[in-house]
Protein backbone atom coordinates (compact mmCIF):
# COMPACT_ATOMS: atom_id res chain seq x y z
CA UNK A 1 0.00 0.00 0.00
CA UNK A 2 1.14 3.61 -0.75
CA UNK A 3 0.61 7.07 0.47
CA UNK A 4 -2.95 7.12 -1.46
CA UNK A 5 -3.97 4.09 -0.11
CA UNK A 6 -3.30 4.64 3.51
CA UNK A 7 -5.38 7.74 3.80
CA UNK A 8 -8.20 7.00 1.56
CA UNK A 9 -8.37 3.95 4.11
CA UNK A 10 -8.36 6.45 7.24
CA UNK A 11 -11.19 8.47 5.19
CA UNK A 12 -13.16 5.18 5.00
CA UNK A 13 -12.69 4.68 8.85
CA UNK A 14 -13.97 8.14 9.34
CA UNK A 15 -17.52 7.88 7.77
CA UNK A 16 -20.46 6.81 9.76
CA UNK A 17 -21.90 3.54 9.36
CA UNK A 18 -25.15 2.58 7.41
CA UNK A 19 -26.37 1.59 10.82
CA UNK A 20 -25.87 4.75 12.81
CA UNK A 21 -27.24 6.66 9.71
CA UNK A 22 -30.17 4.21 9.69
CA UNK A 23 -30.85 5.07 13.34
CA UNK A 24 -30.65 8.29 13.21
CA UNK A 25 -32.77 8.30 10.33
CA UNK A 26 -35.45 6.68 11.85
CA UNK A 27 -35.45 9.18 14.66
CA UNK A 28 -35.65 11.54 12.89
CA UNK A 29 -38.35 10.49 11.20
CA UNK A 30 -40.54 9.89 14.27
CA UNK A 31 -39.90 13.84 15.70
CA UNK A 32 -40.62 15.44 12.16
CA UNK A 33 -43.86 13.74 11.69
CA UNK A 34 -45.01 13.91 14.91
CA UNK A 35 -44.21 17.77 14.87
CA UNK A 36 -45.89 18.32 11.35
CA UNK A 37 -49.13 16.18 12.78
CA UNK A 38 -49.16 18.09 15.88
CA UNK A 39 -48.25 21.65 14.54
CA UNK A 40 -49.58 21.46 10.86
CA UNK A 41 -51.84 18.82 10.76
CA UNK A 42 -49.71 17.22 7.89
CA UNK A 43 -48.84 13.03 7.83
CA UNK A 44 -44.91 13.57 6.93
CA UNK A 45 -41.75 12.43 8.85
CA UNK A 46 -39.71 13.96 5.78
CA UNK A 47 -41.15 17.22 4.94
CA UNK A 48 -40.10 20.71 6.95
CA UNK A 49 -36.66 19.47 7.89
CA UNK A 50 -33.44 19.56 7.24
CA UNK A 51 -30.10 18.78 8.98
CA UNK A 52 -27.20 21.29 10.30
CA UNK A 53 -24.43 21.37 11.76
CA UNK A 54 -21.45 18.96 11.32
CA UNK A 55 -24.24 16.07 10.68
CA UNK A 56 -25.94 18.55 7.76
CA UNK A 57 -22.31 19.42 6.38
CA UNK A 58 -21.87 15.50 6.08
CA UNK A 59 -17.90 16.42 8.64
CA UNK A 60 -19.32 14.43 11.29
CA UNK A 61 -17.34 11.54 12.24
CA UNK A 62 -18.39 8.49 13.70
CA UNK A 63 -17.96 9.55 17.42
CA UNK A 64 -20.49 12.02 16.66
CA UNK A 65 -22.72 12.73 19.36
CA UNK A 66 -25.08 15.33 18.61
CA UNK A 67 -27.37 15.88 15.50
CA UNK A 68 -28.61 18.83 14.96
CA UNK A 69 -31.80 18.90 13.51
CA UNK A 70 -34.01 22.21 12.63
CA UNK A 71 -37.82 22.04 11.83
CA UNK A 72 -39.48 24.79 10.04
CA UNK A 73 -42.72 26.39 11.68
CA UNK A 74 -45.84 27.14 10.63
CA UNK A 75 -45.39 31.33 10.46
CA UNK A 76 -48.38 31.37 12.40
CA UNK A 77 -46.89 30.51 15.65
CA UNK A 78 -45.12 33.31 15.35
CA UNK A 79 -47.41 36.15 15.71
CA UNK A 80 -48.72 33.77 18.71
CA UNK A 81 -45.99 33.65 20.53
CA UNK A 82 -43.85 36.97 19.25
CA UNK A 83 -47.16 38.65 21.53
CA UNK A 84 -46.87 36.39 24.67
CA UNK A 85 -47.35 37.70 27.84
CA UNK A 86 -43.57 36.58 29.55
CA UNK A 87 -40.99 34.89 27.58
CA UNK A 88 -42.45 33.84 24.62
CA UNK A 89 -39.64 32.04 23.35
CA UNK A 90 -39.37 29.91 26.31
CA UNK A 91 -43.29 29.14 25.56
CA UNK A 92 -42.34 28.05 22.15
CA UNK A 93 -40.01 25.92 22.91
CA UNK A 94 -41.90 24.37 25.49
CA UNK A 95 -44.37 23.47 22.79
CA UNK A 96 -42.02 21.95 20.48
CA UNK A 97 -40.83 19.62 23.89
CA UNK A 98 -44.30 18.98 24.88
CA UNK A 99 -44.99 17.81 21.10
CA UNK A 100 -42.07 15.25 20.79
CA UNK A 101 -42.27 13.94 24.33
CA UNK A 102 -45.75 12.74 22.80
CA UNK A 103 -43.50 10.37 20.80
CA UNK A 104 -40.36 10.14 22.96
CA UNK A 105 -41.25 9.91 26.48
CA UNK A 106 -37.71 10.15 27.62
CA UNK A 107 -36.64 11.59 31.03
CA UNK A 108 -33.65 13.46 29.67
CA UNK A 109 -35.35 15.87 27.48
CA UNK A 110 -34.84 19.81 27.89
CA UNK A 111 -35.65 23.40 26.07
CA UNK A 112 -31.80 24.51 26.12
CA UNK A 113 -31.76 28.36 25.09
CA UNK A 114 -32.41 27.67 21.63
CA UNK A 115 -33.41 23.98 21.20
CA UNK A 116 -35.09 21.59 22.36
CA UNK A 117 -32.51 18.72 23.50
CA UNK A 118 -33.15 14.61 23.28
CA UNK A 119 -30.26 12.86 24.93
CA UNK A 120 -30.97 8.98 24.20
CA UNK A 121 -29.84 6.41 25.96
CA UNK A 122 -26.99 4.91 23.22
CA UNK A 123 -25.48 8.37 23.86
CA UNK A 124 -26.55 10.04 20.47
CA UNK A 125 -28.17 13.80 21.36
CA UNK A 126 -30.57 15.13 19.06
CA UNK A 127 -30.72 18.68 19.24
CA UNK A 128 -33.86 20.24 17.87
CA UNK A 129 -34.25 23.95 16.29
CA UNK A 130 -37.36 25.14 15.42
CA UNK A 131 -37.43 27.97 12.80
CA UNK A 132 -39.43 30.28 10.74
CA UNK A 133 -38.13 30.57 7.57
CA UNK A 134 -37.86 34.59 6.45
CA UNK A 135 -38.17 35.61 2.40
CA UNK A 136 -34.30 36.01 1.97
CA UNK A 137 -33.37 32.61 3.08
CA UNK A 138 -32.11 32.92 6.18
CA UNK A 139 -34.22 31.68 9.75
CA UNK A 140 -35.45 33.31 12.77
CA UNK A 141 -35.05 31.19 16.23
CA UNK A 142 -36.65 31.56 19.72
CA UNK A 143 -33.89 32.32 22.36
CA UNK A 144 -35.05 31.78 25.82
CA UNK A 145 -32.30 33.28 27.24
CA UNK A 146 -31.95 36.54 29.06
CA UNK A 147 -36.01 36.87 28.75
CA UNK A 148 -36.10 35.93 25.61
CA UNK A 149 -35.46 37.47 22.04
CA UNK A 150 -35.91 36.71 18.59
CA UNK A 151 -32.18 35.99 16.77
CA UNK A 152 -31.28 35.10 13.16
CA UNK A 153 -29.03 32.07 11.87
CA UNK A 154 -28.27 31.37 7.89
CA UNK A 155 -27.78 27.32 7.81
CA UNK A 156 -28.94 27.06 4.30
CA UNK A 157 -26.11 29.31 2.96
CA UNK A 158 -23.70 27.87 5.51
CA UNK A 159 -24.04 24.85 4.03
CA UNK A 160 -24.43 26.00 0.35
CA UNK A 161 -20.84 27.66 0.34
CA UNK A 162 -19.53 24.64 2.14
CA UNK A 163 -20.96 22.74 -0.94
CA UNK A 164 -19.83 24.30 -3.47
CA UNK A 165 -15.69 24.51 -2.17
CA UNK A 166 -16.08 20.55 -1.58
CA UNK A 167 -16.71 20.45 -4.89
CA UNK A 168 -14.39 23.24 -6.55
CA UNK A 169 -12.23 20.85 -4.08
CA UNK A 170 -12.61 17.71 -5.47
CA UNK A 171 -14.43 16.26 -1.97
CA UNK A 172 -11.43 17.33 -0.06
CA UNK A 173 -12.76 19.53 1.77
CA UNK A 174 -15.39 16.93 3.48
CA UNK A 175 -12.42 14.84 3.75
CA UNK A 176 -10.21 16.99 5.84
CA UNK A 177 -12.57 18.41 7.92
CA UNK A 178 -13.45 14.82 9.18
CA UNK A 179 -9.50 13.88 9.26
CA UNK A 180 -9.24 17.19 11.87
CA UNK A 181 -12.08 15.79 13.93
CA UNK A 182 -9.95 12.59 14.42
CA UNK A 183 -6.84 14.91 15.14
CA UNK A 184 -9.06 16.84 17.95
CA UNK A 185 -10.27 14.01 20.00
CA UNK A 186 -7.07 12.53 19.36
CA UNK A 187 -5.66 15.41 21.14
CA UNK A 188 -8.74 15.96 23.66
CA UNK A 189 -9.14 19.59 22.17
CA UNK A 190 -12.27 21.49 22.60
CA UNK A 191 -12.61 22.74 19.30
CA UNK A 192 -16.10 22.62 17.39
CA UNK A 193 -17.17 21.01 14.29
CA UNK A 194 -18.02 24.68 12.93
CA UNK A 195 -14.58 26.33 13.94
CA UNK A 196 -12.67 23.01 11.59
CA UNK A 197 -15.24 23.71 9.30
CA UNK A 198 -14.48 27.00 8.67
CA UNK A 199 -10.88 26.79 9.07
CA UNK A 200 -10.53 24.17 6.57
CA UNK A 201 -12.45 25.86 4.60
CA UNK A 202 -9.94 28.69 4.89
CA UNK A 203 -6.97 26.46 3.86
CA UNK A 204 -8.16 24.48 0.79
CA UNK A 205 -9.59 27.48 -0.47
CA UNK A 206 -6.14 28.61 -1.22
CA UNK A 207 -4.13 25.51 -0.82
CA UNK A 208 -2.57 24.52 -4.30
CA UNK A 209 -3.42 21.11 -4.63
CA UNK A 210 -7.11 21.47 -3.83
CA UNK A 211 -8.22 19.16 -6.44
CA UNK A 212 -5.95 16.35 -6.16
CA UNK A 213 -6.46 13.10 -4.94
CA UNK A 214 -5.37 11.48 -1.34
CA UNK A 215 -1.61 10.90 -2.88
CA UNK A 216 -1.19 14.62 -1.87
CA UNK A 217 -2.86 13.52 2.11
CA UNK A 218 0.32 13.59 3.36
CA UNK A 219 1.35 17.40 1.69
CA UNK A 220 -2.23 18.61 2.91
CA UNK A 221 -2.07 16.87 6.62
CA UNK A 222 1.98 18.73 6.64
CA UNK A 223 0.30 21.94 5.03
CA UNK A 224 -2.98 22.46 7.23
CA UNK A 225 -1.13 22.04 10.30
CA UNK A 226 0.91 24.30 8.99
CA UNK A 227 -1.44 26.94 8.69
CA UNK A 228 -3.09 25.90 11.61
CA UNK A 229 0.23 26.65 13.91
CA UNK A 230 0.47 30.06 12.10
CA UNK A 231 -2.99 31.58 13.30
CA UNK A 232 -2.80 34.20 15.95
CA UNK A 233 -3.06 33.17 19.09
CA UNK A 234 -4.73 36.07 19.93
CA UNK A 235 -7.80 35.58 17.40
CA UNK A 236 -11.13 34.50 19.19
CA UNK A 237 -13.56 34.30 16.16
CA UNK A 238 -13.64 33.91 12.03
CA UNK A 239 -16.07 34.03 9.96
CA UNK A 240 -17.96 30.99 8.56
CA UNK A 241 -18.85 30.96 5.12
CA UNK A 242 -21.65 32.06 3.64
CA UNK A 243 -23.23 33.60 6.80
CA UNK A 244 -20.30 35.40 8.36
CA UNK A 245 -21.86 34.79 11.36
CA UNK A 246 -19.06 34.53 14.16
CA UNK A 247 -17.41 31.33 15.07
CA UNK A 248 -15.40 31.57 18.19
CA UNK A 249 -12.87 29.22 19.28
CA UNK A 250 -12.50 28.15 22.86
CA UNK A 251 -9.49 25.94 23.49
CA UNK A 252 -5.89 27.71 22.15
CA UNK A 253 -4.78 25.30 19.36
CA UNK A 254 -2.37 26.20 17.64
CA UNK A 255 0.62 24.47 20.45
CA UNK A 256 -1.24 21.20 19.43
CA UNK A 257 -1.03 21.61 15.72
CA UNK A 258 2.57 23.32 15.05
CA UNK A 259 3.31 19.29 16.97
CA UNK A 260 1.16 18.02 14.46
CA UNK A 261 3.04 19.82 12.18
CA UNK A 262 6.13 18.55 13.07
CA UNK A 263 4.63 15.14 13.40
CA UNK A 264 3.81 15.29 9.40
CA UNK A 265 7.21 16.65 9.06
CA UNK A 266 8.63 13.39 10.42
CA UNK A 267 6.72 11.74 8.45
CA UNK A 268 7.42 12.42 5.28
CA UNK A 269 10.86 11.88 5.79
CA UNK A 270 10.68 8.44 7.35
CA UNK A 271 8.90 7.90 3.80
CA UNK A 272 11.90 9.83 1.78
CA UNK A 273 14.17 7.00 3.60
CA UNK A 274 11.57 3.87 2.68
CA UNK A 275 10.48 3.51 6.24
CA UNK A 276 7.39 3.22 5.79
CA UNK A 277 6.28 1.80 9.09
CA UNK A 278 7.75 4.60 11.10
CA UNK A 279 5.66 6.74 9.06
CA UNK A 280 2.38 5.23 9.59
CA UNK A 281 3.55 5.40 13.17
CA UNK A 282 3.66 9.43 12.90
CA UNK A 283 0.84 9.78 11.34
CA UNK A 284 -1.28 7.29 13.75
CA UNK A 285 0.26 10.38 16.64
CA UNK A 286 -1.77 13.18 14.49
CA UNK A 287 -4.70 11.17 13.42
CA UNK A 288 -5.28 8.24 16.33
CA UNK A 289 -6.73 4.93 15.95
CA UNK A 290 -8.72 5.81 12.92
CA UNK A 291 -4.84 5.40 11.40
CA UNK A 292 -4.14 1.87 10.44
CA UNK A 293 -1.07 0.78 10.61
Amino acid sequence: MGVGEWFSDLCNSLRISSDKRSSVAYRTGRIVGRLNSDLRGLSSDAAYRFYVGSYGRSTAIPSVSDVDLLYELPYALYARFHGHAGNGQSALLGLIKDSIRRTYNVSDMAGDGQVVVINFTDGVRFEVLPAFVNTDGSYTFADSNNGGSWRICRPKQEMEAFSARNVACNYNLVELSRMVRAWRDTNNLSMSGMLIDTLAYQFLGTWVYRDKSYVYYDWMTRDFFHFLAGLSTQQVYWLAPGSNSYVYRSDVFQHKARSAELRALEALECLRLNHEWSAKQKYRQIYGTAFRT
